[in-house]
């Protein structure tokens, strides 16, 4: 499968959409999830950790901080963050004025399609 990256929103599945950010899945592959995050000007993400799971961040516009474990550094348009499974990780868009935008690729969870459920009945 192919398609401009301007069109990822079309072709995923809105997961969330809040005054935080707009949260958007690819599902056609079998093991992987590619997720796109819409992060706001002043807000922050909740952070998490999966327990097994590894993450790839790919930030695509923007600029704003990422916090791994106790580290945190800045990031900006072309940055790539390997994330270990089991380590803490939270993105901020302290400053604004634009959304940071970025990838997320990781392996498919449980916990993740329940959520994707739980928007798909909320907005039907």
């Amino acid at each position: 499968m192919k398609f401009p990256i301007d069109d990822f929103i079309k072709v995923a599945e809105k997961i969330r959409s809040t005054d935080v950010y707009d949260v958007h899945d690819l599902k056609f592959l079998k093991n992987l999830t590619v997720s796109m995050t819409k992060l706001h000007p002043g807000k922050e993400t909740s952070g998490h950790s999966h327990e097994k799971e590894e993450e790839v961040y790919i930030f695509l516009e923007g600029s704003g901080e990422m916090q791994l474990g106790d580290e945190k550094f800045p990031v900006t348009k072309g940055d790539v963050v390997l994330i270990p499974g089991g380590k803490f990780h939270k993105v901020f868009n302290p400053n604004g004025p634009e959304d940071l935008r970025f990838f997320c690729v990781f392996e498919k969870y449980k916990e993740r399609e329940k959520e994707a459920e739980q928007a798909s009945s909320a907005e039907g």
